[in-house]
């Protein structure tokens, strides 16, 4: 009976096994059927959507019938939420797909649509070539047809609107690029291009503030054919103030034009095309020899730009390429990539009413402004406009900020102005957050206090963050001490000894400041913490341009007497933070030093003091933000030193510092300080919370 049992067992289980097998082998065949059909598929995917060509001598040709679809109008309403769609974009980059080149043909006449153009299959080129393209319409986020539309002259409207209709992935134009530099006809020369767009983004170069849908458009610069690739932005020997060599101005424009020239003959060239050459610009009241162009761009500081039939011209980037600072006279012009593109610091803009006065307006440019202009101008040109290729280039780089906002670049990465002056980044140009790396300088002014001195060098010691150590010895009646008398520590340390004993000496831009970021702190300021240095060094991180320290101060106006007075009580009220222990960028260490007011320097040195409130005037000046107050110590006097020893002491201390605040107003024209109730504290601060899972635990006291 058992063996029987045994038997029957066996049979089962021999079943089960043989059924598993059965179920495998199965499986094995679909999987590899599946297999081998998917490696086709994929064979097939690569096959299909492979780098378009862009052989001229292999375009295809389609007909356009009468029945074909047509675009329709330009939607006014759309923008980046409603008209296009995110969700094709991924999450970090863009993806561009470029339809393969056509002849849009209509099928009657055999009249084509548009003409293919050298500057737009330059733009087709720089797009399939750049980091951006992809030739799989399925993962594209914005699709480019292959219709020229730069220039409205050499289109068939009618034919246009079915090309468009007819694209393959047109979807009502969602997610579309079409470039057009040269919008509208004779005579009304429309601000946008005359054809059925849909809801397709535009990039146009002759937008006005009525056309430009705001965040949607993108205004792009009217190419000059003009401009060979070897054109390199330099300085000229300048003869005018303003030279206005522009074509096809408005009639009344141009007759305010002629009589300015008149006036001042010897600071404005006025220019017309000559005769049988387009190279050559013709003065219009003397008969001199004629003037290459735009060659001759790089005789005037000044060239205007004005209101011609079309608001977009070639002119602009013809100023830039020659280092001629534009003077924008034309109203509600939207200029290229302003939303991202500070032109203030390039240009020069008027309103129409004002074209009479131009040449006095600009009369009182000063020298170092127009240096500044011409730089900026130098930087764009050179950045942005040297190429198509750098044109098409920025245009999508332009598109990836615009649709990834989150990995946008900072507005002041667009404007950065590089330096070469030893004085380090302009903080106004850095990027949000700036490289924990590298760390800070500890600029301590001392005399001859040399114990507390030590004592700050050992603490200082203890900061993760510091790089080196600068000491400023103002004595010049004393020696400093020996670089082997010194505390020994893991960071360098170097000594300046000035020539005088003054206080403004704390601010020169030492060449041996090798970091962007700089504590400046006095000798007697011993009582910060690590973590207390360590966490302001932090917040400076994310504010370079301001003043980020620990002792505070306010200005209040004294209506009795109708002037300010320097306030240093305890208040929740900042305006001031004061440079005896604070952060700031060594770029404003230059601006104190060569840039800002003499007068306010002959003051702080002959009077021994304020120095600290006109480098607060300084930067709220130039940035118009107040400084940051950092933990919530409020004391800082220094227990191993005696009052006598101390300057805020002196008993007409607070009546100097008010005095100062009142100069310092009239000399800027001014207020420029700012009040602001706002502490920067870590976080979990006071918080319950185990210590030691702080970061910032020893924050001090008051």
């Amino acid at each position: 009976m058992l063996n029987k049992l045994s038997l029957i067992r066996f049979e089962a289980q021999h079943n089960v096994c043989n059924a598993i097998l059965s179920l495998a082998l199965v499986l094995s065949v679909v999987y590899l059927y599946n297999f081998f059909n998917q490696s086709d598929d994929v064979k097939h995917y690569k096959r299909n959507f492979n780098m378009i060509s862009l052989n001229l001598n292999n375009i295809d040709e389609l007909l356009l019938h009468d029945s074909a679809d047509t675009a329709r109008g330009r939607n006014a309403n759309c923008t980046i939420w409603t008209c296009v769609n995110i969700y094709r974009c991924g999450q970090d980059r863009i993806k561009v797909f470029v339809y393969p080149l056509q002849e849009y043909v209509d099928a009657n006449s055999g009249e084509r649509a548009a003409h293919l153009t050298n500057e737009f299959y330059q733009i087709l080129n720089a797009i399939v070539k750049s980091p951006y393209y992809t030739p799989n319409p399925n993962k594209a986020c914005l699709f480019v047809p292959s219709i020229d539309l730069l220039n409205q002259n050499n289109i068939r409207a009618a034919l246009v609107n079915k090309a468009l209709g007819s694209l393959e992935y047109w979807s009502d134009g969602q997610n579309h690029l079409l470039f057009n530099m040269l919008p509208g006809t004779h005579p009304s020369y429309n601000r946008v291009i005359d054809v059925n767009t849909d809801q397709a983004i535009i990039l146009g170069g002759g937008f006005d503030s009525w056309a430009y849908r705001v965040g949607f458009d993108v205004s792009i610069p009217v190419w000059s054919s003009l401009l060979r690739k070897d054109v390199t932005v330099k300085s000229y020997n300048e003869e005018y103030l303003l030279i206005a060599a522009q074509l096809n101005i408005f009639p009344k424009h141009l007759w305010i034009l002629q009589n300015i020239s008149e006036e001042h003959p010897n600071e404005m060239l006025f220019l017309k095309q000559c005769e049988n050459s387009s190279l050559t610009r013709c003065s219009v009241h003397f008969k001199r020899s004629a003037f290459q162009y735009p060659k001759v761009l790089g005789k005037g500081t000044f060239c205007l730009l004005g209101r011609s039939l079309r608001l977009g011209q070639p002119d602009l980037l013809e100023m830039l390429a020659y280092n001629c600072i534009p003077v924008v006279a034309v109203d509600n012009y939207v200029l290229p990539f302003e939303d991202v593109i500070d032109w203030r610091l390039a240009s020069i803009r008027i309103r129409e009413s004002e074209l009479a006065s131009v040449v006095d307006k600009l009369k009182v440019v000063s020298t170092n402004r127009k240096e500044e202009l011409k730089n900026q101008g130098r930087l764009l040109y050179n950045k942005y406009f040297r190429s198509l290729e750098a044109l098409t280039l920025t245009i999508l780089e332009y598109l990836q900020c615009r649709i990834f906002p989150h990995n946008n670049r900072d507005r002041r990465n667009w404007n950065f102005l590089d330096s070469s002056s030893g004085r380090g980044m302009n903080p106004l140009f850095l990027s949000r957050v700036v490289n924990r790396a590298e760390g800070f300088t500890a600029v301590i002014l001392t005399y001859d206090r040399v114990d507390s001195l030590f004592l700050l060098i050992e603490k200082l010691s203890l900061v993760s963050s510091l790089h080196s150590i600068l000491i400023v010895w103002n004595n010049q009646q004393k020696a400093p001490p020996l670089l082997s008398a010194l505390p020994v520590i893991s960071r360098s340390i170097k000594i300046v000894h000035t020539r005088d004993n003054r206080l403004s000496n704390r601010f020169f831009p030492y060449k041996e400041i090798q970091t962007e970021s700089i504590l400046t702190i006095d000798d007697d300021i011993n009582m910060l913490t690590a973590d207390e240095v360590d966490f302001g060094y932090e917040v400076w991180r994310e504010f370079p341009d301001r003043i980020v320290g620990f002792p505070s101060r306010l200005h209040v106006w004294n209506n009795f007497s109708s002037h300010w007075r320097y306030e240093s009580e305890w208040t929740n009220q900042i305006s001031m933070v004061l440079t005896g222990a604070a952060f700031l960028h060594k770029y404003w260490s230059y601006m104190y030093t060569y840039r800002m007011p003499p007068i306010i320097k002959q003051i702080v040195d002959s009077r021994m003091n304020c120095e600290d409130i006109a480098m607060n005037f300084l930067i709220a000046n130039v940035t118009n933000k107040p400084p940051i107050k950092v933990t919530p110590r409020k004391k800082f006097k220094c227990p191993e030193c005696t009052n006598n020893e101390m300057l805020s002491a002196d008993l007409n201390h607070m009546r100097e510092r008010s005095y100062c605040i009142n100069e310092f107003t009239q000399i800027y024209g001014r207020m420029p300080l700012r009040a602001v109730e706002f502490r920067a504290d870590p976080v979990l601060f006071k918080d319950n919370f185990p210590e030691k899972l702080k970061r910032f635990s020893d924050m001090g006291t008051l």
